[in-house]
């Protein structure tokens, strides 16, 4: 093979952060290399995460509005069937839509792609192993945007069959009779959502004392409700253990302050977290510095302990969101280019997208008040908003945070139809420094769910016109 001319940039996974960080590194001038340990770009977020878990939420919300929703709107059906063969080829081809638009905007973008584990040999070195074999890249610079891998717990060691992870989740042949979900958080709660609807017996087991810890109380609690009555169970204050596993299932110790019991599930889902995905990069060899929890720490410029060597998304600290990872990686090669690339992270929205789904920006009403913050609330519920009549969609309500001296908006929270996409209004007010007046004050469309924002801020002062 011939020589390789030295790159102005290597970057390390072709994830949301990756793919996204080299396409604004060759737009700013920089020669680009991606390399991806897997067959086909896009990471987890793509091939075994949000773009799966989204695409088969919406096929089974369609499914269980049809089998439960629609009579009332004066539309009647047979019984429905799902067809769980084609709903998982139907995902596997958004997947692979999606994977061929990355590929082709790396090739657009004149982005040289490799494919193979990288170990970095030096701060300006990395080695590409793969079925040809190795391929050494020399580089000025080198960012790490290798993601995160399902973290597994001691009790229950997956399997792949009877003890999965998210990703044998997203693949199910069929809706297990019995299902358990260890862990509330976002991905249990989305995933547990999924297959509750398909048919399965569901329970949720979680640690904490409630569902979705470190979210809006409120909205948790509200949001387990709901879930409630769509059928999932709920053990808050609860560890699972594994007794015994055979062919037919899982035999669990479920246990709480107040009682232990032992039962049988065709599956457990094991969704606690995710952890830095750093094997075999060779960071000690390099001297990148890593914390109790496998983090890599970067200061203002990304940049590691290592000079020239850099990292963003889920293997450094915040919250693991693709969309966290996309805006780390654009100001990092912007930062690396001279340009003035920035972050907000109190303006990072998350969302979980279940139905109704939950979505918040900035602090909870707790986390402000232990900032220091003298807290004003506005809530408003959408059973009093129009459009959520309408649709029948009334479950649910927006929250606004804000500063009683300022009145400068600390945090919204939404819970609700379609508040994935309520939420960007609240990240655009949070990012121009806005307050509760500025929302109130701002025209909002009739009839819309928006509205119920513009409520909410006018609660901050007791001023809702429609309550």
């Amino acid at each position: 093979m011939p020589d390789i001319k030295p790159y102005d940039l290597i970057v390390i996974g072709s994830g949301p952060g990756g793919y996204i960080a080299s396409i604004r590194a060759a737009q700013l001038g920089l020669r680009t290399a991606c390399i991806e340990k897997d067959a086909r770009p896009g990471g987890t977020c793509l091939n075994i995460g949000c773009i799966p878990s989204k695409t088969l939420l919406d096929t089974s919300e369609r499914y269980y509005e049809l089998a439960h929703g629609l009579a009332e709107h004066g539309i009647t059906t047979g019984t429905p069937k799902i067809d769980i063969a084609t709903m998982m080829k139907r995902k596997t081809g958004i997947v692979g839509q999606l994977q061929k638009g990355i590929a082709g905007l790396l090739k657009k973008n004149a982005i040289d792609t490799y494919t193979g584990t990288a170990r970095i040999s030096t701060p300006s070195t990395v080695v590409v192993s793969g079925d040809s074999g190795e391929t050494t890249l020399d580089t000025k610079r080198i960012l790490i945007a290798t993601g995160s891998q399902a973290s597994e717990l001691a009790s229950l060691p997956f399997d792949g069959k009877r003890v999965i992870s998210s990703t044998e989740a997203l693949c199910l042949s069929t809706a297990p009779k019995r299902l358990l979900v260890v862990g509330a958080g976002a991905i249990g709660l989305e995933l547990g959502s999924v297959w509750n609807r398909l048919g399965s017996d569901v329970t949720v087991v979680e640690y904490m004392d409630q569902v979705l810890p470190g979210a809006d109380k409120d909205a948790a609690q509200m949001l387990m409700r709901s879930l409630g009555k769509q059928g999932m169970k709920f053990q808050l204050s609860t560890t699972a253990s594994e007794i015994s596993r055979d062919k037919s299932g899982v035999v669990i110790k479920l246990e709480s302050k107040k009682e232990t019991t032992e039962e049988r599930f065709d599956v457990v889902l094991v969704a606690v977290g995710r952890r830095p995905y750093t094997d075999a990069l060779g960071l000690e060899a390099v001297d990148v510095a890593t914390d109790e929890r496998g983090r890599i720490p970067v200061n203002a410029h990304f940049e590691t302990s290592a000079a020239g060597i850099f990292a963003i998304g889920d293997v450094i600290a915040g919250p693991m969101l693709a969309h966290k990872a996309e805006d780390e990686g654009v100001a990092a090669v912007e930062r690396m280019a001279g340009v003035a690339g920035h972050v907000n992270y109190d303006a990072i929205p998350s969302v979980v997208y279940t139905w109704p789904e939950l979505a918040s920006v900035g602090l909870t009403e707790s986390q402000a008040a232990e900032a220091g913050h003298e807290v004003r609330t506005g809530k408003f519920p959408l059973a009093a908003n129009s459009r959520a009549r309408c649709t029948g969609n009334t479950e649910g309500f927006v929250k606004v945070i804000a500063d009683a001296k300022t009145d400068r908006v600390l945090g919204i929270h939404v819970l609700g139809a379609n508040a994935s996409e309520l939420i960007a209004e609240a990240v655009v007010a949070m990012e121009f420094s806005a307050s509760a007046e500025d929302i109130a004050r701002s025209t909002h469309a009739h009839p819309t769910l928006a509205e119920a924002l513009k409520e909410a801020a006018l609660a901050t002062d007791k001023r809702a016109l429609n309550i």
